[in-house]
């Protein structure tokens, strides 16, 4: 049904915008992620491999968070998501939301599950990857 997909997106982005970010229910066991920018691109398949790479980008950081300004759903049913990100530096004390704020990501669902996710730090580089402005 349409709008199913967005309110998956915006109850995965209510956990993330309160730093929690153990839950994995929203995933297909074969999901492909994708880091498309940023300190150290990556990608996989499953929700544990996922968190293994998303622990390591997030290891220099502490009280992170992502807060999902907007949710576009695209004409072939997948969420974009544009996003602001917050932390701070686990050592330097220094807010990332100073540094590099403004990134979005992509999901694609099938049967109530994520079964991709494309993660950007850079807003523009998503933009540009799906032909559209922001």
């Amino acid at each position: 049904m349409p709008g199913e997909n967005l309110d998956l997106v915006r109850a995965i982005y209510a956990d993330w915008e309160r730093g929690d970010f153990s839950r994995a229910d929203w995933a297909d066991r074969e999901m492909e992620f994708v880091f498309a920018d940023g300190p150290e691109p990556a990608s996989g398949r499953g929700p544990a491999a996922m968190w293994v790479a998303w622990r390591d980008v997030l290891s220099a950081w502490r009280d992170h968070r992502v807060v999902a300004e907007e949710c576009r759903e695209l004409d072939d049913g997948s969420i974009l998501t544009l996003t602001a990100f917050s932390a701070r530096g686990r050592s330097s004390g220094i807010e990332l939301t100073q540094v590099l704020a403004r990134g979005a990501s992509l999901m694609e669902m099938r049967e109530g599950k994520v079964t991709k996710l494309v993660l950007y730090w850079e807003r523009d580089h998503a933009l540009a990857d799906l032909g559209l402005e922001d």
